[in-house]
């Protein structure tokens, strides 16, 4: 048989991003020296993925990407820095009773960390049973998912680059890619330096509420590691309790900032630059603020008004307390809505109102070009000015009402390609939640409908956290093996967006 995608090019590629993953482990390594523990697994870790690297490399001397191969490039990457990221979680717990010593489980968290999910199968996330060394393995992973690890290669590899932008297209969350520069490597190095630069400051202001005093737990240690965490809007936490380990403070500095992961990246570029409104001007992020502030209103409300139980870790109520409504409230909104999934409060205890709420917020996602999950706002906009057209062409036949945005006629390709992925990702999401209850049968798992939707929906939305069980502070543990796999897929495939993994997996894109 001929192929049509020379897959040896890809494969070759994928071992040069395996070769400079290594290279990140430094920081986890370095971690080790300082605190202790888990040297020795980093260092086999990185000997071990730099031999794969190398080895892969051999298949193909002089790689050759053209589209199709890009495609089936990006889509490879990001399963197998999931399995390479999983190494060290087995390593680590070999020979011990840790959770993350089954295979299964390790790949669940590297495929949630890369993906930067945030759903967790550690049962107990604490330096009594993982080393300082390996949560921050788990952190970084989020921080190098968040951009994209193929945005970071195109910006450093010149090989990568000359076939960029089919590379950024296949990996950017969003229906497009706003080119920044001329030259797509050099737009990649800008996305990663805002990218970078929020982090840093990010950073030294968690810090710098410990250094200040209101913050005694946010040592640099935890700084950097929800610097890691937010950013990427992946929220895995050293701590069990998540931000609600954390003084109010801290919350009030963190929810600007899941604001800002969850916003296309290249208007702060641009309004660093030529278009100081470029923010206020854009139409999608006018969207993607109207509503955190509309189902932030809604959630305060919903605690305010106290038809919310007693909030778990926190040990209080929030009823006739605006401060704290609106705090936990607007926190949770922020946190769901951009895929964040960091939490101040036990929001699967609340009730049905508050629990809809932001079941509704999941759906929604953050803007394209930023890194959070989702449908995407932008996806939203279009499907609604789709819909209010065909209202208008049934009342007016003889009526033109192309779909706008910005100012300018949306291609009717577009339009079409918004709404092929908006149906697939609830048909896929529908389909997952099934099987997911079918599974939790098979093995006599109790599993009500809530949990299975929001299991479902979390995943493929790479949010995290879901209700009931699977709330802030539970986890995917429970789960079957088989149902763990299907999260890992969800998980890919909702990175993806869907469409370049089944891509991959039609006959049509592989034959002659």
């Amino acid at each position: 048989m001929t192929w049509k995608v020379d897959w040896r090019a890809s494969v070759a590629l994928t071992g040069t991003v395996c070769k400079y993953l290594a290279i990140t482990m430094v920081v986890p390594l370095l971690t080790a020296i300082v605190y202790g523990g888990d040297l020795l697994v980093f260092v086999g870790t990185m000997t071990l993925t730099v031999g794969i690297g190398l080895l892969l490399e051999r298949i193909e001397p002089q790689p050759d990407l053209g589209a199709r191969e890009a495609t089936l490039l990006v889509t490879i990457v990001w399963f197998v820095v999931a399995v390479v990221g999983a190494i060290p979680f087995v390593l680590a717990g070999w020979g011990t009773e840790s959770t993350l010593a089954h295979p299964v489980n390790a790949l669940f968290e590297s495929m949630s960390g890369f993906t930067t999910t945030g759903a967790t199968v550690m049962g107990d996330i604490s330096f009594d049973q993982h080393s300082r060394a390996l949560l921050m393995w788990r952190q970084l992973m989020q921080w190098l998912g968040g951009m994209g690890i193929i945005v970071l290669m195109v910006a450093i590899l010149p090989e990568l680059a000359i076939n960029g932008s089919q590379l950024l297209q296949a990996e950017a969350p969003g229906p497009e890619l706003q080119k920044l520069t001329p030259k797509i490597a050099e737009t990649a190095r800008v996305l990663w330096l805002v990218y970078f630069g929020f982090t840093i400051v990010y950073v030294a202001l968690l810090y710098s509420l410990h250094l200040l005093g209101f913050a005694p737990d946010m040592t640099f240690y935890m700084a950097l590691s929800h610097g890691f965490t937010t950013l990427p809007t992946g929220g895995f936490s050293p701590e069990a309790d998540s931000i609600a380990a954390f003084s109010a403070a801290v919350q009030w500095v963190v929810i600007p900032f899941m604001v800002v992961a969850g916003t296309n990246f290249a208007l702060f570029w641009a309004t660093i630059g030529r278009n100081r409104r470029a923010l206020v001007e854009d139409t999608e992020f006018r969207a993607y603020a109207g509503a955190i502030a509309v189902f932030s209103a809604l959630a305060s409300a919903t605690l305010y008004l106290g038809t919310a139980p007693p909030l778990g870790a926190l040990g209080g109520v929030t009823e006739g307390i605006a401060g704290d409504a609106l705090r936990h409230g607007t926190f949770q909104i922020a946190s769901l809505l951009t895929s964040t999934g960091y939490a101040t409060s036990d929001f699967a205890s609340w009730g049905p109102a508050g629990q809809m709420t932001l079941l509704i917020a999941m759906f929604v996602g953050g803007s394209a070009g930023s890194t959070g999950g989702g449908i995407k706002v932008i996806r939203w906009v279009i499907a609604l000015r789709a819909v209010r057209r065909e209202l208008v062409t049934s009342a007016h036949p003889d009526a033109v009402q192309p779909v706008r945005l910005r100012g300018r006629v949306v291609d009717e390709d577009a339009v079409r390609g918004v709404l092929v992925f908006t149906f697939l990702y609830i048909f896929v999401f529908g389909i997952a939640t099934l099987l997911l209850t079918l599974d939790a049968a098979r093995i006599g798992y109790e599993l009500n409908g809530y949990e299975a939707i929001s299991a479902s929906l979390a995943t493929l939305g790479n949010i995290g956290p879901g209700f009931g069980s699977l709330g802030p502070f539970g986890s995917y543990l429970e789960f079957p093996w088989t149902s763990k796999l299907l999260m890992v897929f969800l998980m890919w495939f909702g990175r993806l967006e869907i469409i370049p993994v089944l891509l991959v997996f039609s006959g049509s894109f592989w034959n002659r």
